[in-house]
């Protein structure tokens, strides 16, 4: 059996994009749909058994229509095509109300073919050209669901976290005592792993903090031949006995993104006895859309500023052909006036989209009150810095003991 495992699409992220004039769309809209017609593709061409999604379909709980219908089409593909096509919810597939439908249930109103879609934990058995597998449905727990219990209502973020990861716990645990151990069986989950990676880009202010992390042990359960996990963007591998992936992305989304390799992940489930099966998985990658970032440094001393960043520009030139380029350029305030726009983008026009941002370097003179800092002691620039912090006289006064003892302890 022949499963591919891809999370994350994310449809309507348009940042770093503008209009394509042939299409009416956002450029960035294509790169996506072209990441998907790519996964689609190979999984025409190699017979997959079944098309595992791990959430997160769109940007937004409510995509446009023609984002809706962009990916109605590459699920159509796959499903017309005899390949079965499992949809997880995700974080951004919930909806602001617990009544309200999300996008991606209305293939199961319409009951299309071969398309299954997973809003609540629970076990799908699926029919596929190479047999039954059973997937074991984790979508994102919605956090209000919880909160509406009358024994919620006073917990703190803390302890809502925590029964949220109990509740994920429990269903796991319970799902895996009801699997059939003849059948090859999937945990399909978007949670996040405590043990993952969490990538430098938008995904590291959500994760700090903010949600609750599940124990990897409590996941990697013999019971399963492989867990499919989404939510994070970095692909990686957190286990591999029982496997336990993370696809990432199926397209770079930020900068925060930009030397990740992006793709999905092909597993091949094969017998090996009585309730005995072997798994084996490989990424494929895709053709994402390059991100690049130059920075450059200007001296105080630079005659020609523009010339040093154009260098500096010509040294990417292989890179910057269809990349979305970010320039950084950091330099004295004197010598702001001397770049020159104009060159610089033009050496930036065969980007897909470039952006440059100026770090202006300024000369400051640090003052503690009503004197430059350089005209105090160093004790009594301690005294003021700790009067501008508020500081309680009694911890001052501790404070500066220490203070004084360092101080004369480094002039012996």
């Amino acid at each position: 059996m022949r499963i591919i495992h891809f999370a994350d699409l994310h449809l309507g992220v348009e940042n770093y994009g503008r209009i394509d004039p042939d299409t009416g769309l956002s450029t960035r809209l294509n790169d996506f749909l072209s990441a998907l017609d790519e996964l689609v593709d190979y999984a025409l061409e190699k017979s997959v058994d079944l098309a595992l999604f791990c959430g997160d379909a769109y940007k937004t709980r409510e995509p446009t229509q023609t984002q809706q219908r962009e990916f109605a089409r590459r699920v159509n593909r796959l499903a017309t095509a005899g390949i079965p096509v499992f949809l997880l919810i995700g974080n951004h597939d919930l909806p602001n109300a617990i009544g309200r439908a999300t996008a991606t249930e209305i293939f199961d109103t319409l009951a299309v073919k071969n398309v299954y879609v997973a809003s609540r934990p629970d076990i799908y058995k699926i029919p596929t050209a190479s047999g039954t597998v059973q997937v074991v449905a984790v979508p994102w727990l919605r956090r209000s669901a919880l909160l509406s219990r009358e024994e919620s209502k006073n917990l703190n973020i803390e302890q809502v976290n925590r029964r949220i990861q109990e509740a994920i716990t429990q269903t796991v645990a319970a799902r895996a005592a009801d699997l059939d151990p003849s059948l090859p069986a999937i945990l399909a989950a978007h949670v996040l792993v405590g043990d993952a990676r969490v990538g430098r880009g938008s995904e590291t202010m959500m994760s700090i903090g903010q949600e609750p992390a599940v124990l990897l042990s409590n996941i990697a359960l013999p019971a399963f031949d492989y867990i499919a996990l989404g939510h994070i963007h970095k692909r990686q591998v957190l286990s591999e006995n029982p496997p336990v992936v993370y696809s990432g992305s199926l397209e770079r989304v930020d900068f925060g993104e930009e030397n990740d390799e992006k793709g999905f992940y092909v597993v091949d489930i094969t017998s090996g006895g009585k309730n005995e099966r072997q798994v084996s998985f490989d990424f494929h990658s895709v053709n994402a859309r390059r991100f690049l970032t130059i920075d450059v440094t200007i001296d105080e001393d630079e005659v020609n500023p523009t010339s040093t960043v154009l260098a500096a520009v010509a040294g990417q030139w292989e890179k910057i052909g269809d990349a979305i380029v970010r320039l950084n350029v950091s330099l004295p305030s004197a010598l702001e006036g001397q770049l020159n726009n104009n060159e610089i983008h033009d050496a930036l026009k065969e980007a897909q989209y470039a952006t440059v941002t100026r770090d202006i370097q300024r000369d400051t003179r640090l003052r503690l009150g009503d004197r430059p800092a350089e005209e105090l002691t160093p004790l009594d620039a301690l005294k003021a810095w700790l009067e501008s912090q508020q500081v309680p006289p009694e911890r001052q006064k501790i404070l500066l003991e220490y203070g004084e003892n360092l101080i004369k302890g480094g002039e012996e």
